[in-house]
């Protein structure tokens, strides 16, 4: 065999290889492997922060990533947050009597508006009902929806580096009617009504259509801010003076009054036991359950970057249709 049929099998094999591997990744990821091992994934099995002298505990609860709906269909779902093992966490630690105070350690620049909204409300749950205290230690970044679900917190600790604010709502879409047009292409819409198609990609926005949206966004802007009037009890007026989409640093926050402390996590653990006489409770978090997206998704980070900008991307790509967002993006 001559060393041009040589060169031209091997083309071949690599050719066949990069195609089985093409059909087996497309598998995987069209797999909802959240289903299959979520079994492995509802043991809220505790770690031992700081061990106490008492049986009553302070739990730690984690919230890492853009708070959005579990999607549990692609290898690209990394598991940094799962939106149903949170909520389900949230009532794990109201129902458990040993738990006398919650701290939420926040690091997220928001997401869905109707993911925030079920947060915020198991933190009223747990404080009304179960009358438990919950404090808010703030990351690297509690932005957006990540303040709309701080707000209620009987006190927020930032770090003084920390992104918080951005207060508002955002909505968008990307628009290629001008790049069809120019390489013609044409787009037929059957539609049952005037504004069946709003917002639709291959045609552009009316200004009608515009002001209905716009409705939209100033009404969910309007609870964003009732929130805060409730949560940190501010006028209305100097709430939206401050949130006119801005983020702040958590120096500038304290200033505001959006934030209470300056500090860490672990300064937010000692202020918990100082202020609610918890000096002797043991400081809890909990383990992640196993989650084979997780495991794999690992490998996906080292391509695409952060978990942040990983779960963005995952965010993008899940939205069939524009969405409102409490979100804050760079």
């Amino acid at each position: 065999m001559n060393k041009k049929r040589w060169i031209a099998l091997v083309i071949a094999i690599g050719l066949f290889i990069v195609s089985i591997i093409s059909q087996i990744g497309t598998t995987v990821a069209s797999t909802d492997f959240s289903s299959i091992f979520s079994t492995f994934n509802k043991d809220f099995g505790e770690e031992i922060v700081d061990q106490g002298t008492s049986l009553d505990k302070i739990a730690v609860l984690k919230l890492n990533g853009v708070i959005q709906e579990d999607s549990g269909s692609s290898v690209l779902s990394t598991g940094t947050y799962s939106h149903q093992r949170f909520l389900d966490l949230l009532d794990h630690v109201a129902e458990d009597d040993t738990v006398k105070a919650v701290i939420l350690d926040v690091n997220t620049p928001g997401g869905g508006v109707v993911e925030s909204a079920e947060i915020h409300e198991k933190v009223l749950e747990i404080q009304q009902t179960y009358e438990k205290p919950v404090y808010v230690s703030m990351g690297n970044t509690a932005a957006s929806g990540g303040y709309y679900i701080s707000a209620p917190a009987d006190k927020i600790v930032a770090h003084p580096a920390t992104l918080t604010g951005s207060i508002g709502v955002i909505m968008q879409a990307l628009n290629y009617a001008e790049l069809a047009d120019n390489i013609g292409i044409d787009f037929n819409t059957i539609k049952s009504g005037e504004y069946k198609d709003i917002m639709s990609a291959s045609r552009e926005m009316t200004d009608e259509e515009r002001a209905i949206l716009q409705t939209m966004i100033d009404e969910l802007y309007g609870e964003f801010v009732q929130v805060i009037v409730d949560g940190r009890g501010m006028s209305e007026s100097v709430v939206r003076e401050l949130g006119d989409g801005r983020v702040y640093t958590g120096s500038q926050a304290k200033e505001n009054g959006l934030v209470d402390e300056l500090g860490t996590l672990d300064d937010t653990i000692a202020m918990m036991k100082e202020d609610q006489g918890l000096s002797d409770a043991t400081v809890i978090e909990y383990a992640n359950g196993f989650e084979f997206n997780q495991f794999l998704g690992g490998a996906m980070q080292s391509v695409f970057g952060s978990r942040l900008e990983l779960d963005g991307l995952n965010l993008l790509r899940e939205a069939n249709a524009p969405r409102a967002l409490y979100l804050y993006s760079r």
